[in-house]
């Protein structure tokens, strides 16, 4: 092919607006933009502090990748349980070469869950037509997925692999290649390995291994593989990551409720639950199309997007359940399932005979999740001051020594002091049997960040100030 002008925009008219490639590259270099923010985004920017700590920390403490530690364990070491830090551990090697950067884990994420995209395209082109693929793939990437596969977090990380074992098991079906099967085992061990919720897209292998066209030998080692998969899942969760509390005295991950527990804790909130799903995943639009769907599907008595519906819901019910109160107070405990909405949406969507409605209807959705999420690709003026906790805190000491500052339950005002210690409410502060316990502990410095509150009374036994400004104020423990 010459690759004039005249080809060129033939290409483009006819050929690349249909092409899922296109719109995956297309995609990643919009989400380029502020990739380099540190976690100051509103949303969950506590839970990338603190995978950004875990990784800092394997970069200046210990490169162990069986001791993730984090920085607001006070005195302690900061060795904890926590997911399996593949990604985590991937942010170190990078800063080996280039040296630490928080960001690493967003571009990490990024092309992760790109190729993630692009491998859901291609299992859904082994049984689907092109069209339903293509529609399931582009609202795949401007679902949620769109903000929280640039985060530095393992959701849409973990997800995105299991997909991509998937179609390796998928294609050891049909060509009984031990590459393809090997593939598999890689993918799908570092898939769950870093998130146990992403295994419930396995259910989906019931499908081939109930298939009497295929060989029971292939059916033996795909079963054999996935069950060794599941053998360092188990050791981690649920040996080592409760070793790890007992013998370093520090629990931080949330390892889930009792079903029945969760159950009536999914009761009590079910409009928040709801919420995950008729908005979160792919807003109104999207979830009206996801209705259509389902509907036209249970009409049509369409068996295969049935099918794929029901045994992926019951299996998310149950991690839902172990889930508890949590699941419907974080948005991204949801993104597992946004694949399986994006496809019945999708379907819904190919069943409107009218190729420019559905063309229009494919892009009203998109629009409205990107309207709703780009905010998130900026960073709020009046969070920025956080980035000159460090350099302050560089002024006054070193960074061996403790501090307790007031920034609440969660990490990310601790993350950027650079400081090991403690992170509290305000109010503790004038407690003066805390103030005992914190000296005791060999706590050296109190940071107060003004705009978090001021205590309400006077500090009892902390010393003298040694940095005060609009924002901060740094005692000195004597």
């Amino acid at each position: 092919m010459n690759f004039n002008s005249e080809n060129i925009s033939n290409y483009f008219r006819h050929k690349a607006l249909t092409d899922i490639r296109f719109w995956i590259v297309l995609f990643f270099i919009l989400r380029l933009y502020g990739i380099t923010n540190a976690p100051l985004e509103v949303a969950h920017n506590w839970r990338q502090a603190d995978g950004d700590m875990v990784a800092r920390n394997f970069y200046e403490i210990d490169n162990n990748i069986l001791y993730p530690r984090l920085d607001m364990a006070g005195e302690k070491t900061g060795i904890t349980g926590t997911e399996f830090p593949i990604l985590n551990y991937l942010m170190y090697l990078v800063s080996l070469v280039f040296g630490f950067h928080d960001w690493f884990g967003r571009l990490i994420v990024l092309i992760i869950s790109s190729f993630g995209t692009l491998y859901f395209y291609k299992i859904l082109k082994l049984k689907f037509d092109e069209r339903l693929s293509f529609y399931s793939a582009f609202l795949l990437l401007t679902s949620m997925w769109l903000m929280y596969s640039r985060k530095v977090m393992p959701d849409t990380f973990s997800v995105s692999l299991v997909v991509i074992s998937l179609y390796f098991a998928f294609r050891y079906f049909k060509n009984t290649k031990w590459l393809d099967l090997f593939t598999y085992f890689i993918f799908v061990t570092i898939g769950v390995l870093s998130k146990i919720p992403a295994a419930y897209l396995l259910v989906v292998l019931l499908f081939p291994l109930l298939d009497s066209s295929i060989k029971i030998k292939q059916k033996c080692w795909i079963a054999l593989i996935t069950g060794v998969m599941f053998l360092p899942v188990c050791w981690w969760y649920f040996y080592w990551v409760p070793y790890l509390v007992n013998h370093f005295g520090y629990w931080h991950y949330y390892m889930g409720t009792s079903f029945v527990n969760g159950f009536h804790e999914i009761r009590s909130n079910l409009g928040q639950t709801a919420h995950k799903f008729i908005f979160e995943a792919l807003k109104f639009i999207g979830f009206t199309a996801f209705m259509f769907g389902l509907i036209v599907a249970s009409i049509k008595k369409e068996k295969a997007i049935l099918m794929i519906l029901f045994v992926c819901s019951i299996s998310f019910s149950i991690l839902m359940l172990k889930a508890g109160f949590n699941f419907p107070h974080h948005s991204y405990y949801v993104i597992p399932f946004v694949p399986i909405m994006c496809l019945i949406a999708a379907y819904g969507l190919t069943q409107i005979k009218k190729q420019w409605i559905q063309t229009l209807l494919l892009w009203a959705i998109a629009t409205e999740n990107i309207a709703d999420q780009q905010h998130d690709f900026r960073i709020k003026e009046s969070e920025k001051y956080k980035l000159s906790m460090e350099p302050i805190a560089d002024l006054v000491t070193d960074k061996n020594a403790l501090f307790v500052i007031n920034g609440g339950s969660g990490p990310q005002q601790i993350y950027f002091l650079h400081r090991k210690g403690w992170t509290v409410d305000t109010d503790m502060l004038t407690d003066s049997t805390y103030i005992n316990y914190l000296r005791e502990h060999d706590c050296k410095y109190l940071f107060i960040n003004k705009r978090n509150g001021v205590p309400s009374k006077r500090i009892e036994g902390v010393g003298r100030i040694v940095y005060n400004d609009i924002n901060f104020v740094i005692y000195k423990f004597e």
